[in-house]
């Protein structure tokens, strides 16, 4: 092959041997001039082929953001819910179909936006990694700790562009006043309040007919097979699967996900984690719901007790008054109230500096998804990398756990576990439900041949 014509290599074939490649991978990645298409972009056959999975309410904003870009092309949607599916393959001009394994075997697919609830995630993402696609998924990461190592772990092993919807990375303004913090221009931190996020309770919902082109039984998935109900599968609704356990962590996870995550950064905690987790106050003691009805009593009873976490440095982060999606900090020389895109402070100055000179009012979810598809051709980690979804993640699950436990646990950031409570241990992961079960670590081989993927029941 000759010099010129190598050049000429496309895009999509290095992102396919991604697994193989893992030096070139490690460096940018260029699109070579030669199929560079007129105004400097890439041409129709050297877009990102992007494919959908599980793209519902949250899903279908991140997928239009996606499309929007003209370094995509869109390829294909999979979606337990086929009449939706194909209305979106519709809307864009792809392929539609049920059962997202079709999509992981498609050569013209380099990357996927994935938006299931909870309890699928990390199997999809898995997946995804294994079939050497790079991954947008939303947040919260996992639906427990173990299941957000083991997607690390994957996007580690095969080398993928591993995006967090965790949006307020993106965002000028929170950026800018968590660096505040972390560069200890606050002072030393003295205390955090972040928002009383509710732990999820129990559904028991009356059956109703399922709806046509629904397979709710691969929508249950990993969990336990039960009988579909409208306020059951609708994420938010009276009240959604997100406020019930076998499906999510509730909004600790729901928008603790990014108000937690805020405190991460700000403290300098991305790659750690507090050491101690504790409750104060009156027993854990969540409903069961019934029949459908509003949040307002679920909620209630599920912001109880009152949840605290120790960093090994010294700060104390309690969850009572601080606004959702940020966190009050602290410090020596004032007070940082921090919620999303938006930032007080006493005295009045502080959040004056932090915000000068910043260009503020742009799309932050597109700049997030921007900054994504950049990553993949750079093979740069993007601003929400996996790693720091899975650490977000975790604390959420830890305020869960304390709540469920009810005793003052150790944590250990780095063996991801609690040193001295075997019981407390068996809340890292959960039963799936056959066939649908997670990789093991050990068993993250390399990417297979198309055809030959691993099944669900591995």
């Amino acid at each position: 092959m000759t010099k010129a014509s190598s050049q000429k290599a496309s895009r999509r074939q290095f992102l396919r041997q991604g697994g193989r490649w893992a030096a070139a991978a490690a460096a940018p990645y260029l699109i070579p001039g030669g199929v560079l298409a007129a105004g400097g972009l890439p041409g129709a056959n050297d877009r990102i082929g992007l494919a959908g999975i599980g793209i519902g309410r949250q899903g279908s904003g991140d997928l239009a953001r996606a499309v929007a870009s003209k370094l995509v092309h869109f390829v294909a949607v999979a979606d337990v819910n086929l009449p939706r599916a194909k209305q979106i393959a519709k809307k864009y001009g792809g392929h539609a179909c049920q059962n997202y394994r079709e999509l992981l075997d498609r050569k013209d697919i380099d990357a996927v936006i994935t938006a299931t609830p909870d309890h699928w995630r990390a199997i999809v993402c898995i997946h995804c990694c294994q079939s050497g696609k790079d991954v947008y998924a939303e947040k919260p990461l996992s639906l427990t700790i173990h299941e957000g190592r083991q997607m690390v772990a994957a996007a580690r092993k095969y080398q993928r562009i591993f995006q967090v919807g965790s949006q307020q990375r993106s965002m000028a303004v929170n950026r800018a006043a968590c660096a505040y913090v972390r560069e200890g221009k606050l002072g030393k931190i003295t205390e955090v309040v972040a928002h009383n996020y509710p732990s999820p309770w129990q559904c028991a919902l009356p059956a109703q007919p399922v709806p046509a082109g629904l397979d709710w039984n691969r929508w249950c998935g990993p969990t336990p097979l039960v009988s579909y109900n409208a306020d059951l599968y609708a994420p938010r609704g009276r009240p959604g699967w997100i406020s019930f356990r076998p499906y999510s962590g509730g909004e600790m996870t729901g928008w603790g996900a990014h108000g937690l995550d805020q405190v991460q950064w700000a403290l300098g905690m991305d790659d750690s984690g507090p050491v101690e987790v504790w409750t104060e106050g009156p027993r854990f003691d969540p409903p069961t719901y019934s029949a459908p009805e509003s949040l307002d009593r679920g909620d209630r009873l599920c912001s109880v007790p009152t949840v605290f976490f120790r960093y090994a440095c010294g700060i104390v982060m309690k969850l009572t008054t601080g606004r959702e999606g940020g966190a009050v900090f602290l410090g020596e020389k004032g007070k940082i109230d921090l919620s999303r895109d938006n930032v007080k402070s006493n005295p009045k100055g502080i959040a004056e500096e932090i915000t000068a000179g910043l260009h503020r009012g742009r799309n932050a979810e597109m700049a997030h998804m921007r900054n994504w598809l950049e990553c993949i051709k750079t093979r740069a980690k993007p601003v929400a990398d996996v790693e720091i979804g899975h650490r977000s993640a975790t604390v959420c699950h830890l305020g869960n756990i304390a709540r469920w436990s009810g005793r003052r646990l150790r944590w250990d950031p780095v063996a991801e576990a609690f040193p001295d409570d075997a019981e407390a241990n068996q809340l890292l992961d959960r039963p799936r439900r056959k066939p649908y079960g997670l990789p093991a670590v050990w068993d993250l081989g390399p990417p297979l041949p198309p055809g030959e993927g691993r099944g669900e029941g591995d």
